[in-house]
């Protein structure tokens, strides 16, 4: 039985991660101060003989045992990474060396959630792992940016220099259930909003393109990343490659919610990305993965998830 430490672990996708490893017969410690991650969403876990939950920042030191680290820690939207972005900035670096220093001590296998994010605001599209990217390193994003591209140095200087067994996946991205009503992310964004008869926000002109994957997708991705063979470290892109403008998202959340939401536009953020596209033919290549749920199946099942928790 793999002991497996999730950080994160109560998050959007670490608590998804924790369903599916300890429905694989996994012995799992899932880490999460709470900043956004929720204990709803790992309440069902709570007296399971193979599940524990501990409050803990990664910004300190962790002294446990373990087989496998999944690092998640880190606020991703920039709702909540903006607003402390020092703290931003130290969960990904100082997080990264204490999760590394705990890897190394324990001899255990580590996978960095990292993020597209890494690539900017590309000039290359879509976006090959061996792009470099296109980042503003003091913008308002540059919190979380450049903190993701830093752990990633960090990681393979860890690889390099001690010989510790990692790997790197860079996550588009991605949407489900028990994402954060107030995430600011743009699904749950128009899902709430729809749901609230309130207009859609479209920033821009809605002609700004994202690639969405279904959590259950990106899971089977993290999982299969970690168990595959040593030497392959990564970087690895890790999403789906079907592109959707803002407005082609906003009228199919429409169809699916009904109401008599109108759609209201707003200046474009700051280095908000224009195009956001995964070439996944590493994965495919090297994980047999490919994301299978399309975006509208995807979609019944976040709105039934935020329905029902506008309801309680």
């Amino acid at each position: 039985m793999n002991r497996v430490l999730i950080t994160g672990g109560a998050g959007f996708l670490g608590s998804h991660l924790c369903d599916r490893l300890i429905k694989d017969g996994g012995d799992v410690l899932c880490v999460d101060n709470f900043f956004t991650g929720s204990k709803a969403n790992i309440a069902h876990l709570i007296g399971n003989p193979y599940f524990e939950l501990m409050r803990h920042d990664v910004t300190f030191p962790l002294y446990v045992e373990a087989d496998q680290i999944y690092n998640l820690a880190c606020p991703a939207s920039p709702v909540h990474y903006q607003f402390d972005p020092v703290q931003t900035t130290k969960t990904s670096v100082h997080g990264a060396i204490n999760m590394l220093g705990l890897a190394k001590r324990v001899k255990a296998r580590i996978l960095q959630a990292s993020t597209s994010e890494v690539y900017g605001d590309p000039a290359v599209h879509p976006q090959l792992e061996s792009y470099w990217g296109n980042v503003n390193p003091i913008g308002p994003r540059s919190c979380y940016d450049e903190g993701k591209r830093c752990a990633e140095t960090l990681f393979f200087d860890y690889h390099r220099q001690h010989n510790l067994d990692i790997k790197v996946v860079r996550l588009f991205n991605t949407y489900g259930p028990r994402m954060h009503p107030n995430d600011g992310r743009v699904v749950s964004n128009f899902i709430v909003q729809a749901l609230k008869g309130e207009d859609i926000t479209i920033y821009g002109d809605g002609s700004q393109t994202r690639s969405f994957c279904y959590v259950d997708d990106l899971i089977e991705g993290l999982v299969r990343m970690m168990n595959t063979e040593a030497g392959f470290n990564g970087p690895v892109n890790m999403g789906n490659p079907n592109e959707f403008s803002m407005l082609e998202l906003a009228e199919k959340v429409l169809h699916l919610v009904g109401g008599k939401s109108k759609l209201a536009y707003h200046p474009l953020p700051t280095d908000d990305p224009k195009q956001r596209q995964p070439d996944i033919a590493l994965a495919k290549e090297k994980l047999g993965w490919t994301p299978t749920v399309q975006l509208e199946d995807g979609l019944i099942e976040t709105v039934a998830y935020f329905r029902m928790l506008l309801s309680a």
